[in-house]
């Protein structure tokens, strides 16, 4: 069974982005491995100190490394990636040439109450990927209104809606198969 790290962009308590991620997780149970890792404890990311990491930083790297893919689920901010999201990709790809990144299959998700979902935040970080030499799916995944996607308990009440998060999985699985195929 492959291996995906989750990442979470919102240190919000009640963030659509973590129903979702907690969803994707409940939905692919019995097909993956999803581990989540909190990075919103994590310190401003300082060149200073990149030599000597944090341990947090070092579990997170070794994480990565670690992982068969990378699964960010993150919220749009000022249509841009959150700040904790940039500050633990920053982190993680440090000091150089030791970039956790590099060739990790990954795919990309959001949740947010507009109408166009997390889009633009989606592109800004597929430009980070490329910089990182990450292996992203093609596919765009983002719910749009997720004030009406959830219930009070945090689960999703649309099943195409569930059918869809399955179909997004599905293709990072076959992606990142083929990506370890080719590497061998």
């Amino acid at each position: 069974m492959l291996k995906i790290l989750a990442i979470c962009g919102s240190s919000r308590k009640n963030s659509f982005n973590k129903m979702l991620l907690n969803e994707t997780i409940e939905i692919m149970k019995n097909t993956i491995e999803i581990e989540i890792f909190n990075i919103g404890s994590f310190p401003l990311f300082n060149q200073d100190m990149e030599n000597n990491l944090p341990s947090e930083i070092i579990e997170f790297k070794n994480k990565i490394k670690n992982s068969d893919a990378i699964l960010f689920v993150s919220p749009e901010y000022n249509y841009s990636i959150s700040g904790v999201l940039k500050n633990a990709i920053d982190w993680a790809s440090r000091p150089f040439p030791d970039n956790s990144w590099e060739n990790k299959p990954c795919a990309i998700m959001g949740a947010s109450t507009s109408g166009f979902g997390t889009l633009r935040a989606q592109l800004a970080l597929r430009q980070t990927l490329v910089f990182l030499k990450m292996l992203p799916i093609n596919n765009e995944f983002y719910v749009s209104k997720a004030q009406d996607v959830f219930n009070e308990n945090g689960k999703i009440i649309d099943e195409t809606l569930k059918s869809k998060i399955n179909i997004h999985i599905m293709a990072l699985i076959d992606w990142t198969n083929k990506m370890k195929s080719l590497n061998k």
